[in-house]
């Protein structure tokens, strides 16, 4: 492991994630973003918002995507050698502003105020600060506080999720938030959330009094970078305020080590299992390599 994957290692152990590392060249960025849009055309956009989940095994495009080596360098140095890609799915927030044109662009002077209002401030150190308060705008879609691990009904080893943006996510679009160090927490309890466009599938989110939400981060990505986090780590995500499409690649990886579990709480089931590096002395998963 090279001086610089360990110390990323070291960083995402003692704060349960990274953010803001190349993966795209502009080349690979302009086709994924290309064959995102026949998606989009084929399948509309309320689909494509949240429901092209495990399509590594459909598309070609889609499975070099979750095993470029860009991708599986930090993840293998976090996780080990042998590493499962456990699921995909892309997550879209569209615009919901008023006067955005049909390819997502903002009038000018809207879109100046929000390049202005997403700039980086130095004295809010490498990520950014968050908006606390996750949900101004009731109604519009947005991702509560939530853990992975609260989904994923698996023991033996973490899950890794990777954001893979094919859209600059910053402040005023809904980029992903997080609450460092909180995956040395455990599993806290989730319940039903009161609030509506909650895009979690199952409508739930953690108490607010167990959130430290004075400690959130926004963890802003240009498209072509990725960031990953702890599947024990508090994340969300804001509404999309912007004139622009916010989309992502999220992938989740296991270490070969992990295995599923029959949690009445946690059911799951995992048919889209690929081996992406390393070898498998476990078997713990099915693979699903396809032939595309």
């Amino acid at each position: 492991m090279s001086t610089s994957m360990a110390e990323l290692r070291s960083s995402y152990t003692k704060q349960g994630f990274l953010s803001g590392l190349p993966v795209l060249d502009a080349l690979e960025l302009q086709a994924t973003r290309e064959a995102f849009g026949k998606l989009e055309s084929e399948f509309g956009k309320e689909y494509t918002q949240y429901s092209l989940h495990n399509v590594h095994l459909q598309y070609s495009w889609v499975m070099a995507l979750a095993k470029h080596p860009k991708v599986l360098e930090p993840v293998s140095a976090i996780l080990g050698p042998d590493v499962i890609l456990l699921d995909s799915r892309f997550i879209c927030k569209y615009p919901v502003l008023s006067g955005t044109t049909s390819n997502g662009q903002q009038e000018k002077d809207i879109t100046t105020f929000a390049k202005q209002s997403s700039a980086p401030n130095k004295e809010e150190g490498s990520y950014g600060k968050a908006h606390t308060g996750q949900q101004e705008k009731p109604g519009l879609p947005f991702v509560a506080w939530h853990q992975d691990m609260r989904y994923w009904g698996l023991a033996g080893g973490p899950v890794l999720s990777v954001w893979l943006a094919l859209d600059d996510a910053l402040k005023d679009n809904g980029a992903l938030q997080v609450i460092p160090g909180s995956h040395c927490s455990g599993l806290l309890p989730h319940q039903l959330s009161s609030r509506a466009g909650n895009m979690l599938s199952v409508n739930q989110e953690i108490p607010e009094q167990l959130v430290k939400t004075d400690e959130a981060v926004l963890c802003p990505l240009l498209a072509g970078q990725m960031s990953v986090h702890d599947g024990l780590l508090i994340h969300g995500s804001d509404p999309n305020m912007s004139g622009r499409r916010r989309c992502g690649f999220v992938i989740r990886f296991v270490p070969t080590c992990a295995y599923p579990i029959q949690d009445p709480d946690r059911p799951r089931s995992f048919n889209a299992t690929v081996m992406v590096c390393g070898t498998d002395k476990f078997r713990n998963f099915p693979s699903n390599t396809p032939e595309l």
